[in-house]
């Protein structure tokens, strides 16, 4: 029971994450590939849409998986929980492989669907990788980008925690509402230094496949090497996000509501 439990939890958590990054990846695609004529323009509602969009996407990824897996969709949010919320650390790993294949199957299925407009605007494909995935705004300053993930992170995990907490402020049905919520936010606050990736599975998943389309300039196996910092600035900022609730705030709440 126990390893058919588990399963259940390791496709839900791979759904939950594939369809999050198809809605997320896609609203970037549709942004940046049908512009005026001029490749790479940021049109059809720019980065109001895209923050829009990742937050809704955040929510419907949420409503797959939340009642199988707890919808983590990001190892950020699984590794906190691990460390301060008692979710077991044998699936920590486990978890964090699926969301980033997830991740990799939504990010495929984008570029499956948008082939021909990508074709199009970028043939040699060496200019579009940050559709699927982010990228510094100063690359000179990699630090700054560091920062910024882990204070995104970290303001999500806060977030994510109160939102969570039925100690606290009971949410119902509109937990992933709220989540999603948080996380345009998040994008709108904090987007500009390093596209707010705010979850490692997230923004690897689909850098792994743009290696495997065949992207140039992706960030991984061509062109600087940015790729460490969406994935280590949110793995501790989630961190440094939880322990703030869980030290700053939960300790202190009634012992009624505890």
């Amino acid at each position: 029971m126990e390893r058919s439990n588990v399963t259940a939890e390791l496709i839900a958590e791979f759904l939950g994450t594939a369809v999050l990054l198809a809605f997320g990846n896609g609203v970037v695609a549709m942004v940046q590939l049908f512009g005026h004529g001029v490749p790479g323009e940021v049109v059809n509602g720019g980065f109001t849409n895209i923050t829009l969009a990742w937050g809704l996407a955040v929510t419907m990824g949420i409503y797959i998986a939340g009642r199988i897996s707890g919808a983590h969709l990001n190892p950020a949010v699984t590794l906190a929980l691990a460390a301060f919320r008692g979710f077991p650390w044998r699936k920590v790993v486990p978890y964090m492989v699926v969301q980033t294949a997830g991740a990799f199957l939504g990010a495929g299925l984008v570029f499956w669907n948008y082939r021909p407009a990508f074709l199009k605007m970028d043939p040699l494909l060496d200019h579009t990788a940050g559709i699927f995935t982010t990228f510094p705004a100063f690359p000179e300053l990699l630090s700054s980008g560091f920062l910024d993930q882990t204070i995104g992170t970290a303001l999500l995990l806060l977030m994510v925690f109160a939102i969570t907490d039925e100690r606290n402020q009971p949410p119902g049905n509109l937990g992933p509402i709220m989540v999603g919520l948080v996380v345009v936010a998040v994008g709108m606050a904090f987007g500009g230094m390093h596209g707010y990736a705010i979850n490692p599975a997230r923004d690897f998943g689909p850098r792994l496949f743009t290696v495997a389309a065949g992207f140039k300039n992706n960030g991984l196996t061509d062109g600087a090497p940015v790729w460490w910092v969406p994935v280590a600035g949110p793995l501790l900022g989630g961190l440094i996000g939880g322990a703030i609730y869980e030290y700053g705030v939960r300790r202190f709440l009634p012992a009624e509501a505890r």
